[in-house]
């Protein structure tokens, strides 16, 4: 299997933004704490909840996916499956890419992401992904944990209950 071709100069730089893209994740990842509810951790860039969990107390499929990418960055790998299972692969995947791409860059060779084993092997992921997330969010009651979570459902509660008072009242 032939990872590589040579190519035009402007293509082979352009695939640095795969490298630039991974050097920053990771930098943020390592910045990060990772949320203890295994989920959140975004929060600390100043990013809302996810919707999925504050509306409707589920987790959506990429919850838990920062907070995974910063526990493998610290270290905890056990934690990092725990927050969401696909997380470390998805990782290790990215960093395979944009590795990769620096190599090629160094070598003056275009990594060929468009071949049909590379395009197989990233649907069949995806797939995979979605199917699990979709799977868990069916699956998965009880998900608010961080405080904004627990009180924007407590007050979403509150207001439902008031206007159905309200309504029964009229």
């Amino acid at each position: 299997m032939h990872l590589f071709e040579p190519s035009k100069p402007i293509y082979v730089r352009a695939q640095l933004v795969w490298t630039a893209a991974w050097a920053f994740c990771t930098a943020v990842g390592l910045y990060l704490r990772p949320d203890a509810h295994g989920h959140g951790t975004h929060q600390q860039l100043g990013l809302p909840p996810c919707p999925s969990v504050l509306l409707f107390d589920r987790p959506c499929p990429g919850c838990g996916l920062t907070t995974s990418w910063t526990n493998f960055l610290h270290g905890h790998i056990i934690e990092a499956f725990r927050c969401h299972p696909l997380g470390v692969p998805m990782y290790l995947g990215f960093s395979a890419i944009a590795l990769l791409s620096l190599y090629g860059n160094f070598k003056g060779l275009r990594l060929l992401l468009d071949s049909r084993k590379f395009n197989l092997g990233f649907v069949t992921f995806v797939t995979i992904f979605f199917v699990f997330g979709f799977a868990r969010m069916a699956l998965v009651t009880g998900f608010a944990g961080t405080e904004k979570e627990k009180a924007f459902r407590s007050w979403a509660n509150q207001t439902a209950k008031t206007q159905s008072q309200q309504s029964t009242t009229h």
